[in-house]
């Protein structure tokens, strides 16, 4: 399949921080990749060197097969959404005029459709809107633009859980309708989960995982019981997380178990909790700081 960015080596350091450390990946086109991380991974300004909107400090960055500083055939094909979105001293109405100018794929109708599902009111000034409010207008624009490759970064800042899940449903199917390059940041792994088809794993400015979200889902577990039968079950595992309690433990193993070895888990009783994507990003990345749980 034809990647639509492709990355070599890519490294990024500022004055006291590496925010990418020799990055290498492929994000192919027609698919919703998500980009996971804590806050600092390195996320974020991956986004903004694809969008030419940094530079890199080192490696190749190529989107649609071009360099994209500087390259207005490359940026047309873009649209990027950011959780910091700023906009002139416009109305609703005069921003999604503007936006329509720069997008050639715009599509007025599901824009307007859009502005009425997050109730969205045209006439009125952005610097008087909510924070939830600004970010639905931005969302708007970055599914109405239907560019080829749609970058979101934390775009549902201040939407409540219904906003939220309105955002998701017709992201979803807008895209089964019209395919596109999705690439989305976020914090919220456990809501996305079910959206995208390949996981991108950022800590510390390198990639911890680059799979499709099919072979992760379920590729790890948590094994409770009996110390010694525990510890018997994952000798030679991948071990990502240790707990013990008095006689017993509950060890967290990033490896994919099949049939055989919940059948052995079973006949040592043992219990078996597969790991949610965000358990596991949780877990990859040593901790929960910064990252977001949900029910």
């Amino acid at each position: 399949m034809t990647s639509t960015i492709s990355v070599t080596g890519l490294t990024r350091r500022y004055r006291n921080q590496t925010a990418l450390d020799d990055v290498s990946v492929e994000i192919e086109e027609n698919t919703i990749t998500g980009l996971l991380g804590r806050n600092g991974a390195g996320k974020s300004t991956f986004m903004r060197i694809v969008t030419a909107q940094e530079f890199a400090g080192s490696g190749t960055v190529r989107v649609f097969g071009e360099d994209p500083m500087e390259n207005d055939g490359v940026l047309r094909r873009t649209v990027f959404v950011r959780e910091d979105q700023q906009f002139p001293d416009f109305k609703v109405r005069h921003a999604i005029r503007a936006a329509s100018w720069f997008h050639p794929n715009w599509d007025a109708r599901f824009a307007d459709s859009l502005l009425t599902d997050f109730e969205l009111p045209r006439d009125r000034a952005i610097k008087r809107l909510s924070r939830g409010m600004r970010s639905a207008l931005s969302i708007t624009i970055g599914l109405a633009a239907r560019a080829e490759l749609t970058l979101l970064d934390e775009p549902y800042a201040g939407l409540d859980a219904v906003a939220r899940q309105l955002f998701y449903d017709r992201l979803l199917a807008d895209y089964t309708e019209h395919p596109r390059t999705i690439l989305l940041s976020t914090h919220l792994v456990d809501e996305v989960a079910d959206l995208l088809e390949r996981v991108v794993m950022f800590d510390r400015g390198r990639v911890l995982l680059d799979a499709a979200a099919d072979d992760v889902r379920g590729g790890g577990a948590t094994i409770s019981g009996p110390v010694t039968a525990v510890e018997d079950f994952v000798a030679g595992r991948r071990v990502l997380h240790r707990r013990s309690i008095g006689s017993r433990t509950s060890v967290t193993v990033s490896d994919y178990l099949d049939a055989a070895d919940r059948a052995r888990a079973a006949a040592l009783h043992l219990k078996l909790e597969p790991l949610s994507l965000q358990q596991l990003l949780v877990h990859t990345s040593g901790g929960p700081a910064d990252l977001e749980a949900t029910a």
